[in-house]
């Protein structure tokens, strides 16, 4: 299956001592139809990360516990959100081309997840993942690859 990503910011704020991370208030949004069930998704996006970072040495806390990141994410099917209409939201674009692709079994998604300062309204470091969803995988094997996906995009966080 074919993937894109592209990253963008500066992660070299990060220190030992940055090593408390929280949910940001408002980024958690799924863009697609009813073949998604947007709560699951959300709830899936943030165990997938709570995970990886838990790994690195992160460690998850409320927004009231003065965390030293903040995560937000969002992922949108292409049927519901275009590469335009991402570009303009997310300054980014992984660039996936759908050409030669089985359109009836498979969908482009988008993936963005980003980094903030606590206290600061522009991320500062984003990654975009684009790949094909094939709807015909089980929600197992989908859920696999989507949390190698997860994993790779998060790849360049350092450990703490």
């Amino acid at each position: 299956m074919r993937t894109t990503m592209v990253a963008t910011g500066d992660l070299g704020f990060i220190s030992d001592k940055s090593s408390r991370f929280a949910w940001h208030p408002s980024l958690a949004n799924v863009v697609a139809d009813e073949r998604i069930n947007n709560e699951q998704v959300v709830r899936h996006m943030r165990f997938a990360i709570t995970q990886i970072m838990e790994s690195k040495g992160y460690r998850l806390v409320s927004i009231d516990e003065s965390p030293d990141l903040l995560l937000g994410f969002g992922l949108a099917l292409e049927s519901d959100m275009s590469d335009a209409e991402i570009l303009k939201q997310a300054g980014l674009v992984a660039g996936l081309s759908t050409a030669g692709s089985d359109t009836e079994q498979y969908e482009k998604g988008s993936v963005l997840v980003m980094l903030f300062k606590p206290k600061q309204l522009q991320a500062v470091w984003r990654v975009l993942a684009q790949g094909f969803t094939d709807f015909k995988q089980s929600g197992e094997q989908r859920q696999q690859r989507f949390d190698e996906l997860i994993s790779l995009m998060l790849g360049s966080i350092p450990s703490v």
